[in-house]
């Protein structure tokens, strides 16, 4: 594959994840899976009361990995329950447990066979990750998978608000700068 149809492959917006209409959203998810703030909430509320039923099936999620469950009242087919690390300033492993969750995450759309997923910036808001090591971690995960599978064919970051997709946005021309 080339680099061009790789880099097309990915795209980016600043707005609400429970709008998208993909085949799968991600969600920022604790380790219960039954909903909380942020994103999760956000999710839960829009999906409606089917899909914390369907989450308490689940028996929780430990962080770094993720679960897959219908999207119900959600444009998207699926919503994949990913769990990131609550930020300790960096030496606990955190790294590697949030490329976990992304990789754990496209993993699940791909044996789903979406052709679209939507991501947000897992572990950035109530956890604490900075901004820009969550976005290079994030893209540096989900370009390596790309590189391997024709699914997902799209992936899209939803990013909340200006600030969050700014730092998104400039990593990624970083990240495309240096592998150019």
């Amino acid at each position: 594959m080339s680099a061009k149809d790789l880099w097309s492959r990915v795209e980016f917006v600043q707005g609400d994840i429970t709008r998208q209409k993909v085949d799968a959203i991600v969600n920022a998810a604790n380790e219960r899976l039954l909903g909380g703030g942020g994103v999760d909430g956000a999710i839960h509320r829009v999906a409606g009361p089917e899909l914390l039923a369907e989450c308490r099936t689940l028996g929780g999620c430990p962080t770094g990995s993720a679960r897959i469950t219908g999207g119900y009242k959600l444009p998207a087919r699926y919503v994949i329950h990913a769990v990131g690390p609550v930020y300790r300033g960096g030496g606990q492993g955190e790294a590697d447990l949030l490329a976990s969750c992304y990789r754990s995450s496209i993993e699940l759309a791909a044996d789903n066979d979406c052709a679209s997923v939507a991501f947000p910036a897992i572990s950035c808001g109530a956890y604490g990750y900075p901004l820009e090591e969550a976005a290079r971690l994030a893209f540096e995960t989900v370009l390596e998978f790309l590189q391997e599978s024709d699914r997902p064919q799209k992936v899209v970051f939803v990013l909340f608000d200006k600030p969050t997709h700014a730092a998104f946005s400039e990593v990624w021309d970083e990240v495309r700068r240096s592998a150019e």
